[in-house]
């Protein structure tokens, strides 16, 4: 078929109106198929049905003694810290091991900075108006939290490379009201890209106008890889120490899409004189995390080996997903000129690029027939992608039955929104 930009008026009328009518047909079917979020499938989440029993009537007691059933551990156990330790290539002191979400670790900071300031400096709040740089397409709950907290969100484009470095450390060296900057350096949120060697060392280089600036490093997809190969990114931890930066980086990490989504443990990793202040913090707001849960983890896996075993699992599930993805999307689509996607080695997303002005209509046509996606938008700041043309992919949740026909159904709907498109000129 020829692209959409080289097809005649009469070409494209008769196209969509074929098109309509294939539309038309996929509504009546009914069907109820959702893509809205990355959540891990059933068939992920039972691989680790065995934790509900590894833990015997008097298996409670960690490596240093500490009995998980009772209150203490403010930062975690022993054989959690050092799993984490050892995926992420620091030492145990630099990681504090929390309760099941890496997100509530973050924005627990972003709170405490708000409030107290960062390690006790002057609030956030009270040096005038926060602002954050938000690489985009991004993470939607990154963007959220800023938006709870009344943080201005300044986009920033995102390359094959990672986030535009030149704007970063122009924005930061100028202005001391930038406070932060969300990443998620490995198998991005959405785009699946992975931030390059240089773009992490430029990261650690950075000369920030504030001095209470912090990188906030959301590796959530570290070991999440699809292929046989594991793909390694630079230290950031040992980057900034050499770079004179040593509490700048803020690391955050979970298993929640390795064990159990809804009981798992996450990490936050800093330096280590960070990390000693957060432990001083965190006397005030907890007695102790879920150490029983810390301790049925430990023990289902191990160690960091048992880990990336277990990660070999969850890809052979997942592979087959983004395959049908890209398969589908390029039988259907490929050499039209009305799309872009991203094919990621890992992660849980597609990137989609529809035709400019095209994405929220996209959005609300697959709602009418039944498949339910991420809300057109949601991977910019405030909801409001300029180009209106980026859509999230997430495939790893649905059957591979329901996964195909949603695809067959969202590109039947892309293709009748570029003709409509092109026909109005």
């Amino acid at each position: 078929m020829k692209q959409y930009a080289q097809m005649s008026a009469t070409e494209l009328s008769a196209l969509r109106d074929e098109l309509k009518k294939a539309f038309d047909k996929d509504c009546e079917k009914g069907k109820k198929l959702n893509m809205t979020r990355g959540v891990p499938s059933n068939e992920q989440l039972s691989l680790c049905n065995e934790m509900m029993t590894c833990l015997s009537t008097n298996d409670y007691t960690a490596a240093n003694g500490t009995d998980c059933r009772n209150y203490g551990g403010v930062d975690g156990i022993p054989e959690m810290k050092k799993i984490f330790s050892d995926i992420l290539d620091i030492t145990p002191d630099e990681v504090i091991v929390s309760g099941n979400s890496s997100l509530a670790l973050m924005f627990d900071n972003v709170s405490v900075n708000m409030s107290h300031g960062v390690r006790d400096g002057v609030p956030w709040q009270h040096q005038g108006q926060v602002k954050f740089l938000c690489p985009s397409p991004g993470y939607d709950r990154h963007f959220t939290i800023c938006k709870y907290f009344h943080i201005e969100m300044i986009p920033i484009a995102i390359g094959k490379d990672g986030p535009d470095m030149d704007a970063i450390e122009k924005a930061v060296s100028s202005d001391p009201m930038i406070k932060g900057i969300w990443c998620v350096p490995k198998f991005s949120n959405p785009t699946g890209i992975v931030y390059s060697d240089e773009t992490v060392k430029r990261f650690a280089r950075l000369k920030p106008a504030a001095e209470d600036f912090r990188i906030y490093w959301d590796n959530a997809y570290a070991i999440h890889d699809l292929g046989g190969s594991k793909i390694k990114i630079p230290n950031l931890l040992r980057l900034c120490e050499e770079a004179g930066n040593p509490n700048m980086p803020l690391v955050f990490t979970s298993f929640s899409k390795v064990s159990f989504a809804g009981a798992s443990v996450a990490c936050m990793a800093s330096s280590k004189s960070n990390c000693e202040y957060i432990r001083q913090r965190l006397t005030a707001q907890t007695i102790g995390p879920d150490k029983i849960n810390q301790l049925r983890h430990a023990r289902f896996f191990k160690d960091a080996a048992g880990v990336f075993a277990h990660m070999e699992k969850h890809a052979a599930i997942l592979r087959p997903r983004f395959k049908l993805v890209d398969d589908t999307l390029r039988r259907e689509l490929d050499g039209l000129g009305i799309a872009e996607w991203t094919k990621p080695d890992g992660g849980y997303f597609v990137s989609f690029d529809a035709p400019e002005g095209c994405a929220k209509k996209i959005v609300s046509l697959c709602a009418q027939a039944g498949v339910v996606l991420t809300p057109a938008g949601a991977t910019f700041p405030n909801g409001l992608d300029p180009k209106d043309r980026n859509i999230r992919i997430a495939p790893t949740c649905p059957p591979l039955s329901e996964l195909g026909e949603a695809l067959e159904i969202f590109c039947t709907v892309v293709k009748l929104a570029a003709a409509e498109k092109y026909l109005a000129g």
